[in-house]
């Protein structure tokens, strides 16, 4: 058995330098940092009136061809934007999960349009579903026919006839 023998003086500091190293060791592992990750619907002092929810649904709707309102995390919004993707059309995302109004904007989309689920996709202006709507649109041929009926900014098509998804002001 090894014996140490240590004087007052030596004691103090060894004493001193223990609760030095106990004092900074709580403090970092006490001490965390908080890091908050908002899922959902963001919240916001203003609130809309369901009118004015309703005006924005149909502004987004009335200036774009193609509207999804969508929830980043839905496998059938996946599923939509893909459809879209494939074939070339450009559309506008609106993701309510991110949305300053989002829950407002689904309440009025299901008052609007009587599903309350996302994907709700618009063309034209009118309400043609969701994911698996706009698929199968899409398997019988019928969506790019409406697509078409839009102004010619939705549809950028090469001529090859593929499409990039991309709206022409945004290619160089």
């Amino acid at each position: 058995m090894v014996e140490f023998k240590f004087d007052r003086q030596q004691i103090c500091i060894v004493s001193t330098v223990s609760l030095l190293f106990l004092f900074v060791s709580a403090a970092c592992f006490s001490y965390r940092p908080v890091i908050i990750i908002r899922m959902g619907n963001y919240t916001s002092n203003a609130s809309l009136s369901s009118t004015e929810s309703a005006q924005l649904v149909q502004e987004v709707v009335s200036h774009n061809c193609v509207v999804i309102f969508s929830k980043t995390t839905c496998p059938y919004c996946k599923m939509a934007k893909g459809v879209f993707n494939e074939i070339g059309a450009t559309y506008k995302v609106v993701e309510l999960d991110e949305h300053s109004h989002g829950r407002q904007l689904q309440d009025t989309l299901a008052q609007m349009t009587g599903a309350r689920t996302v994907p709700r996709v618009f063309i034209n202006g009118k309400c043609i579903g969701g994911g698996s709507d706009t698929r199968q649109l899409h398997q019988q041929g019928k969506l790019l026919p409406l697509i078409e009926k839009c102004s010619p900014c939705c549809l950028n098509r090469s001529e090859d006839g593929s499409g990039s998804g991309k709206s022409p002001s945004s290619q160089s």
